[in-house]
C-alpha cells in the first residue's frame, strides 16, 4: 500500500512539474531565457574545460571585467551591451596572447590590460548622463530580461565558437595539456594561442548575460572543474561539463521563475554544492566502495 502511495506522489509530483514548465513558456521571456541560456552553458561547458587545463581561469574573469568596460562603452554611444563585451573581450584577447609567450604565464598581461580596461569603464560610466542599467545588469547578469535581439546574437557567436573550436580542437587540445612539447613538434603555439584567447573572450562575453561579471566561474570553470575530477578522458569530461552546466543552467531558471531571488544565485549554488560533493563526498564513498 506505501509502495502505491509513493508512486501515486511520484506520478503527481512529475505532473505538476511537466505543468509549471509548461507554464513557464507561455511567456515570451521565459523562452528567450531557455534559448540563450541553453547555448551558453554549452559555450561554457565545451570552452570550461579547455580553460582548466590551460590554467586560464584568471583570463576567464578578466574577460569577464573587460566586458563590462565594454558594455560601458557600448551604453555610452547607444549600441548593445552585449556588442560592447565581445568588441572588448576579444581585443583584450589578442592583445594577451601576443604579449604573453606561455599560457600559464600570462598574469601580468592579463592584469596589465584589465586595469586600463576597468578604468576606461568607470570613464565610461561617468560620462554617461543617463541611467546605465544596461551595463550595471552586466554585473549579476539578467537572463530573464534578455530581449529576442540578444538571443540571436547570443546564437550566432556561439555558432562561431563550436566551429572554429571544432577546427582547431585537436592541436589546441595538445598544446593545452603540454605546450612546450607541442611548440618542440613544430606546432604553431602563439597562433593556437590567440585563437584560444578569442575563443574565451567571445564565450565569457555572451555567457555573462546569464550569471554576470562577478559570477563567471561559475559556468566557465566549475562544471569542467567538477567533470575532471569524475574523468581523464577529455570527450567524456567535455561531456559531462556541459551537461553539468546544461541542468544548472535550466534548473536555475525554472526556480527563478517561481521565487523571488535572481537566476545567477540558483545557478551558482547548484554548480557549488555539485563541486562539493564531487571534491569532498565522492572520494570517500568511492574508497569505502572500494574497500
Amino acid at each position: 500500500m506505501l509502495r502505491t502511495i509513493t508512486g501515486y506522489d511520484n506520478m503527481l509530483l512529475s505532473i505538476d512539474i511537466i505543468s509549471a514548465f509548461q507554464t513557464m513558456l507561455h511567456y515570451q521571456f521565459m523562452q528567450h531565457a531557455f534559448e540563450a541560456g541553453t547555448v551558453v552553458a554549452i559555450v561554457a561547458g565545451i570552452m570550461g574545460y579547455l580553460v582548466v587545463l590551460r590554467k586560464s581561469s584568471f583570463a576567464a574573469h578578466a574577460f569577464a571585467e573587460i566586458g563590462f568596460a565594454g558594455a560601458a562603452g557600448a551604453v555610452l554611444i547607444g549600441v548593445s551591451p552585449v556588442l560592447g563585451l565581445l568588441t572588448f573581450s576579444m581585443l583584450s584577447g589578442v592583445g594577451i596572447a601576443v604579449l604573453g609567450n606561455r599560457a600559464t604565464q600570462r598574469d601580468v598581461e592579463i592584469g596589465t590590460i584589465l586595469a586600463f580596461t576597468l578604468g576606461l569603464g568607470v570613464l565610461f560610466i561617468s560620462l554617461y548622463t543617463g541611467y546605465a542599467t544596461e551595463a550595471y545588469s552586466i554585473l549579476f547578469g539578467e537572463i530573464l530580461g534578455i530581449s529576442s535581439g540578444d538571443v540571436l546574437l547570443t546564437l550566432v557567436v556561439s555558432f562561431i565558437i563550436m566551429a572554429v573550436a571544432a577546427i582547431v580542437y585537436r592541436p589546441l587540445l595538445f598544446a593545452s595539456l603540454d605546450e612546450e612539447v607541442a611548440e618542440a613538434k613544430g606546432m604553431r603555439t602563439l597562433k593556437l594561442g590567440i585563437i584560444f584567447m578569442i575563443l574565451l573572450a567571445a564565450s565569457v562575453s555572451i555567457a555573462v548575460q546569464v550569471v554576470g561579471v562577478l559570477l563567471i566561474f561559475a559556468l566557465m570553470v566549475t562544471p569542467a572543474a567538477i567533470a575532471i575530477r569524475l574523468t581523464s578522458k577529455p570527450v567524456f569530461a567535455v561531456t559531462l561539463s556541459v551537461l553539468i552546466a546544461l541542468l544548472s543552467t535550466w534548473i536555475g531558471i525554472f526556480i527563478s521563475f517561481y521565487e523571488p531571488y535572481p537566476v545567477s544565485f540558483f545557478i551558482t549554488s547548484i554548480v557549488f554544492a555539485l563541486y562539493l560533493i564531487v571534491r569532498f563526498i565522492y572520494p570517500s564513498v568511492r574508497n569505502f566502495g572500494a574497500n
